[in-house]
Parts: C-alpha cells; sequence; structure tokens
C-alpha cells in the first residue's frame, strides 16, 4: 500500500509509523501516487490569522464577526465544537458559546497571508483555480518529472511549509476530480489529507447524502426529497432523460454526479464577478454620520479584497436593508475600472444621497463588479476633482505601510465614526 508521512515526507510500503521519524500522521492509498487533482481548504482561516497574531487567543473560542445582529465570517473549531457555523446570526453563537472572543475582521491581513499561500500554490503548479482567500483547486497532472515526487509528496510539502512559514494549516482533498477532491478536503479537517480514488468512488458515494452536491441549497435539497432523492444510491436509479426532465438543466449535471463523474477543468482563469461586504447593525439607524463611516470601512474592505486579486470594476453597488427587510440596490457606473477605497467610497456615498432621507437601515453593503485585470486601472485624471491622483497616490502609500506594520498602523478618521 503506498503510504506518506505527512511530516516527513518518506513515501513507504505501509506501516503504523514512519519508518524515517516514528511519526504517526500517514496517509495511505492504493492510488495514492497516481492522483492529481486536489483541493486545499486553510482550517478555520480568518480565526487561525488571529490566533497566530494574538497567541493569547490560542485556547479560547473565536469568532470572527461583529455586532449582536450580525453574522459569523467564520469561528475556529472550539467554537465549532459549541454548535458556531459560518454565516450564523451573531445572537445565536453567542447564546451558544457565550465565553466566545469576538474578533473584528481584518481583511487586509488575511489577504495578505492568502497571497502567501498562492505563491507557494504556485511553485507547485500553474493550474491554480481559487474559490476564495482560503481554498483552491489545483491541477498537478504532469508535474512529477518537474519535482521528482508525486503531487500527494508535493501537496503535503505545501500544507507543511504554510504550517512553518505563514504558522497556518490546511486540509488536502485529493482525487481524480475536483467534485471528488472538494468533498474529500472535508474529510479529516482539520490539518487533514484525504483521498477518493477513482476504484472507490461508486462505493464510497453510495449511501452519502446528495446534500453533498456543491451547489445543492436547501431549496434544490427540499426538491430531490421531495422525488425520493436524499442519496447518491438514489440519484443513480434515475434515469438521465427523467432527471433532465425533472429538474432540468441540472438534471445532466445530477446523473454525472451520482457516478462520480465531473470532467471540469481547474481554471486559472475562472472568472470573478464581483467583490462585496456588508454589515449588519447591532440597531437599526438613519444617522448619516454612521451610514458613512460603514460605507467607508466596507470601500476600505472591498478594495482590499479587489488588490488581493489583482482586480478593478467598473460599477459601484450600495445595498441597503431598511427594518422591514426590504432591499434597496442602487447602482453607478464609473468613467473607469477602480480598486481603490476612495473611489469606492465617492462612488457609495453619491449613492447614498440617491436614497430617502431619514429611513432606517439595519444592514449596509458596498460592491464592485463589471471586474477587470487591474492593469490599467485608476490611471486617468479627473478634470473636475484635481485631487484626485493626490489622494490614490496617498492610499497606495498607506497600502504599502500597512502591509509593512500591519493593518491599524494608519486609520482613516473617517473610519472612526
Amino acid at each position: 500500500m503506498p503510504t506518506l508521512c505527512r511530516d516527513c515526507l518518506t513515501q513507504f510500503d505501509a506501516g503504523t509509523r514512519c519508518p524515517a521519524c516514528s511519526g504517526p500522521r500517514l496517509v495511505a492509498h492504493p492510488e495514492l501516487w497516481d492522483l492529481s487533482i486536489a483541493h486545499m481548504d486553510c482550517d478555520a482561516f480568518y480565526a487561525s490569522v488571529e490566533k497566530r497574531d494574538n497567541p493569547d487567543l490560542a485556547d479560547k473560542p473565536v469568532i470572527i464577526g461583529g455586532g449582536r445582529r450580525g453574522v459569523v465570517s467564520t469561528a475556529c473549531y472550539i467554537a465549532r465544537i459549541r454548535g458556531v457555523r459560518s454565516a450564523m446570526p451573531m445572537f445565536q453563537a453567542l447564546k451558544l458559546c457565550p465565553e466566545a472572543v469576538v474578533v473584528p475582521p481584518r481583511m487586509a491581513v488575511y489577504a495578505e497571508a492568502s497571497r502567501a499561500i498562492r505563491d507557494m500554490m504556485r511553485d507547485l503548479t500553474p493550474a491554480i483555480e481559487p474559490l476564495s482567500l482560503d481554498e483552491a483547486f489545483l491541477d498537478l497532472s504532469g508535474t512529477a518529472k518537474l519535482h521528482g515526487a508525486p503531487p500527494a509528496v508535493m501537496l503535503a510539502r505545501l500544507v507543511r511549509r504554510m504550517r512553518d512559514e505563514l504558522g497556518l494549516t490546511g486540509s488536502i482533498g485529493l482525487s481524480h476530480n475536483k467534485f471528488l477532491a472538494k468533498i474529500a478536503s472535508d474529510l479529516d479537517k482539520p490539518h487533514g489529507f484525504a483521498v477518493i480514488g477513482a476504484a472507490e468512488t461508486a462505493g464510497f458515494l453510495h449511501d452519502r447524502p446528495v446534500s453533498l452536491i456543491w451547489g445543492v441549497g436547501q431549496s434544490t435539497l427540499r426538491a430531490l426529497n421531495a422525488a425520493g432523492i436524499h442519496t447518491f444510491a438514489d440519484l443513480r436509479r434515475w434515469e438521465r432523460r427523467d432527471l433532465c426532465a425533472r429538474f432540468g438543466g441540472m438534471g445532466d449535471r445530477l446523473w454525472h454526479l451520482a457516478r462520480g463523474q465531473d470532467r471540469r477543468r481547474v481554471s486559472a482563469n475562472a472568472p470573478v464577478k464581483s467583490i462585496s461586504n456588508e454589515t449588519t447593525f447591532s440597531v437599526d439607524t438613519a444617522d448619516a454620520d454612521l451610514l458613512d463611516g460603514h460605507i467607508w470601512r466596507l470601500s476600505e474592505k472591498v478594495a482590499d479584497r479587489a488588490k488581493a486579486k489583482a482586480l478593478a470594476g467598473r460599477v459601484v453597488t450600495l445595498k441597503l436593508k431598511r427594518a422591514d427587510h426590504t432591499l434597496l440596490t442602487r447602482r453607478h457606473s464609473l468613467r473607469d475600472a477602480t480598486q481603490m477605497t476612495d473611489t469606492l467610497y465617492r462612488g457609495a456615498r453619491a449613492l447614498l444621497d440617491q436614497v430617502p432621507r431619514g429611513a432606517s437601515y439595519r444592514l449596509i453593503g458596498v460592491g464592485v463588479s463589471d471586474l477587470v485585470p487591474e492593469a490599467g486601472a485608476d490611471r486617468s485624471v479627473d478634470l473636475l476633482d484635481p485631487q484626485a491622483a493626490q489622494r490614490a497616490e496617498a492610499e497606495r502609500a498607506t497600502d504599502r505601510i500597512r502591509a509593512r506594520f500591519g493593518a491599524a498602523a494608519i486609520v482613516k478618521g473617517r473610519a472612526l465614526r
């Protein structure tokens, strides 16, 4: 049985301990040296960065988010044991884990860590498809000769580098396609390494719930359950034409995934359609100064993400939710694509001026879309705003200082509102 020690990267033929370092952290599988499609998912990424940067949090439950009416961005594994989950309302999370330390997100710091991990991935393969700051698909097909080692060894080396150089951990899923690689990365978290081979695919999926299918939300799951489909075995019993007749275009995808078939390639150029951030207030507010401060902070987060992804956008969006939960969305097209906080803020602030004054809101969000590569963005001179170029250069200088000394090195007065 091909076996790999995840600590010292020794390759050997079966055993319960590594013959080189005696370590127990092994991964063994008949197809271990043959598989090359992987999914790497950082372990509780935001919370792990916070614990790395503040050792006092190491043994405490940590929730990343803000406000009792906000939502959980992520939570460390200590908090997850108590039932806390991403996207859970904050008040519910604090009921489950009242002793949790709530930390507001630091997107610039997370983006910096993400860039460092992405650079390590590029040492393995150019075929990287990021899904978010903390996870990505990798295709290492044909790289064994280049690296002198099979993909499994290089993936174990990647997470070891992440731990040693960045103080962060990740979990690897290795398989023969993207669908199964993503499932595998959840099987052995945190700091895990799981493999699903081609020969075992049908048996592995047989009794698993169809909720494992990426993109099957609650409404689709209800529709599948209403049709008597609860497991992959149930799904395999359906004829292809019947699935298409019942579920439309998704029916064909379901038929293939029921058999573990996924022909999607790992695409290094998979498009990101938009970048956004939002916040829910603890108390509904109509305070213009408070809303202005939130627009600035949200614009900073969106700009940080755009810069991390080397993207710029031409359309600024402002999202507002009234106290009665009705949504207002306003958009503004810019003359040139931007990734600058100042430009995003000014566009979103102008949109706020267009909505009725005096109304109370429980949520506000800022986004940018119609994305393009950052080259050439924010270059035009605005004759109506001669200070725009000066502000842009000041922002770039601020970015450089924050990258060196931390996100709190410079704080704009507007952000303190």
